[in-house]
């Protein structure tokens, strides 16, 4: 990448660099060279005037002549501190000693620069630096995103579905704010992550649920802080703007955020620029800002809860998720979906549903979309019960109705293995063959209380011959042969 392209300057823009020099004319040399690419640069004359500024501000590279008046840059031992913040530090020196030199690098220097040198020389010092810091970003941001492994893809291709897709590929390229709407459930982060990777952005997509920080720590989740800058904050830290600068910041539950913390996020979209807490400069940054909310935000304007005008600022573009009762055509799509990506996370064979577990699950109102399909699928794979079962169970739960009401629910064998119970055997025996009675005449052939069993099995799972095959411990297949039989019988004339 070269030096003087715009893209080196943008992805060096949330950076911040401390030229340490008690020669005025190479602080404004390199002032003036680096503030083409970097929004601050400060300029100190000696260790304890940086050491002045590094209480106000974070900077993320320190170049620093070693010769100072006072204390060296070698002695600037806070410079050098193994924390979470620390800065990456090039040395500079007018003197060529290798012992001192060797000494610098041992201290935690990034680079060693000997003076005289040419800009071009210091850049490239610089540009190894900043390639470092931007990677150290990035892996951060992975930390918190699982974006590598994290499906993208929108299902189905039901008639919302599909302009909802082309509307995602319409306004993700453009950097505008984009509002997310829709019911819990309906899949608001995949779409952000949708438009993310659509836009082609080079930074990391970083999601924040604003209703899982105390409200009091959100400013400095979002923005970042410098040491000191309140009780506990011993360290520095970047904010998650800087961390998804030229990439996407996803605001989750965006209505929970508090009025106080809207009014500085409007600011911070508007200027492009955050003030970390604690600090005097604000840092410019480009990131794209994505929020999603299952409120009406029209309502909370109203009632005083959500700030218009930031309202008014985040809804620049709209995409309103359909709830998956109004999707109903994509649910074959999604369960096909959801059954192998689940399997595979829960080290599981791929199940194949019958029709039948399909359809059952097509005349569900669904209150929880697309979330509540997912429970659903990922309890039928570990329990290894079809969909239409644990549907049945569900509905009956619901209605509180038994499932099934059948003559008989058992068979002869698992009522033959009843007989242990601690009850005298002649009376366990007469209730068995009483049951048995009851179920069908004993002058019955074989043939007729097979095919009544069957059928009435077949009709405890409501038609779902796949469902009864499995319960009867036999192909289905077998099922349909059984009933083709029974079509082909002569009819009795009498």
């Amino acid at each position: 990448m070269s030096l003087d392209t715009p893209s080196a300057a943008s992805s060096w823009s949330a950076f911040s660099v401390l030229v340490v020099d008690d020669e005025p004319g190479m602080q404004a040399i390199l002032k003036k060279a680096l503030g083409k690419r970097f929004a601050q640069v400060d300029t100190a004359g000696s260790i304890e005037e940086a050491e002045e500024l590094r209480k106000v501000s974070h900077f993320d590279l320190l170049i620093l002549d070693i010769n100072l008046p006072g204390r060296s840059g070698i002695e600037w031992h806070e410079a050098f501190e193994p924390n979470g913040r620390r800065s990456d530090v090039i040395f500079m020196t007018g003197y060529a000693d290798l012992d001192t030199a060797i000494q610098a690098l041992r201290a935690g220097a990034s680079d060693f620069i000997l003076k005289p040198f040419n800009l071009e020389q210091m850049m490239q010092s610089v540009q190894r630096c900043m390639d470092k810091r931007l990677m150290e970003r990035r892996n951060f941001a992975l930390e918190r995103d699982v974006e590598r492994t994290y499906p993208v893809d929108i299902i189905g291709d039901a008639p919302k579905t599909l302009a909802m897709k082309q509307l995602m590929s319409q306004i993700a390229p453009s950097n505008a704010a984009v509002l997310v709407q829709g019911e819990s459930g309906t899949g608001k982060e995949l779409v952000a992550r949708g438009l993310h990777q659509l836009s082609k952005r080079s930074g990391p997509f970083v999601p924040l649920n604003c209703g899982a920080i105390a409200p009091e720590l959100l400013e400095s989740e979002l923005f970042g802080h410098v040491s000191g800058a309140f009780t506990g904050a011993r360290k520095g830290r970047e904010g998650l703007f800087r961390v998804a600068n030229n990439g996407t910041l996803f605001l989750d539950e965006i209505g929970e955020m508090p009025i106080a913390m809207q009014s500085s996020l409007l600011r911070a979209l508007e200027q492009k620029a955050i003030r970390p807490v604690g600090a005097e400069k604000e840092v410019n940054v480009d990131v794209r800002i994505v929020a999603a909310t299952n409120r009406n935000l029209k309502e909370e304007v109203e009632a005083g809860n959500f700030r218009r005008d930031l309202y008014y600022r985040l809804n620049v573009l709209t995409v309103e998720l359909p709830p998956l009762r109004d999707r109903k055509e994509d649910i074959p799509a999604l369960i096909h979906h959801l059954t192998s990506m689940l399997a595979k996370d829960l080290g599981m064979k791929t199940i194949s549903w019958a029709h039948e577990d399909i359809a059952a699950m097509q005349t569900y109102h669904w209150p929880g979309n697309i979330r509540e399909l997912k429970n659903m699928m990922e309890r039928c794979i570990l329990l290894g019960k079809p969909p239409a079962d644990y549907w049945r169970e569900m509905q009956a739960e619901h209605s509180g109705t038994p499932v099934s009401q059948t003559a008989v629910e058992t068979t002869s064998t698992e009522l033959l293995q009843g007989l242990d119970d601690p009850q005298p055997l002649e009376k366990q025996t007469a209730e068995f063959v009483g049951e048995l009675i009851e179920a069908y005449p004993l002058d019955w052939p074989l043939k007729e209380v097979e095919k009544v069993h069957i059928q009435k099995v077949v009709n405890a799972h409501d038609g779902n011959k796949s469902a009864a095959a499995r319960q009867l411990g036999v192909a289905r297949k077998t099922l349909e042969r059984k009933y083709k039989e029974w079509s082909e019988e002569p009819k009795d004339k009498g």
